[in-house]
């Protein structure tokens, strides 16, 4: 259960319409999604994790597929339920094939459990890896 009211477009103020506007206009759809609902509790929240949302997942360098399985790969370590959901699913709408995710979700384990190793055997970073990045 949610800890705060999802607000409905009816009952928004006209600064979180103007972000839903800017959102249905963004992303080409005629709806709002939860997660966008519960932010407008905090217009100055919604405002600004729509901006850098935007910003981020905007093309450049990456493309949008990869860009959504980043963030789905991501989701799925956080362990956020409604993160893997809503990124799976435009992943999906951009492509990601059924093998796609399978791989994904084999790394995302992998690299969990390689994490894990690492921290616990404390394994020191090699020396020829250091400022590669």
């Amino acid at each position: 259960m949610t800890t705060v009211p999802l607000i409905d477009e009816s009952a928004a103020s006209a600064e979180v319409r103007a972000v839903f506007d800017d959102i249905r206009a963004t992303r080409k759809v005629d709806w709002i999604n939860n997660f966008w609902r519960a932010l407008a509790n905090h217009p100055p929240t919604l405002q600004r994790i729509w901006q850098g949302l935007k910003a981020v997942m905007a093309p450049g360098a990456l493309d949008s597929l990869t860009k959504e399985l980043i963030y789905l790969a991501v989701s799925i370590s956080n362990g956020c339920t409604y993160c893997t959901a809503s990124h799976g699913a435009a992943a999906k709408r951009l492509g990601m094939s059924p093998e796609m995710l399978g791989e994904l979700i084999a790394v995302v384990g992998m690299a969990n459990q390689t994490k894990r190793l690492a921290d616990g055997y404390r394994v020191p970073v090699d020396e020829r890896f250091e400022n590669l990045f």
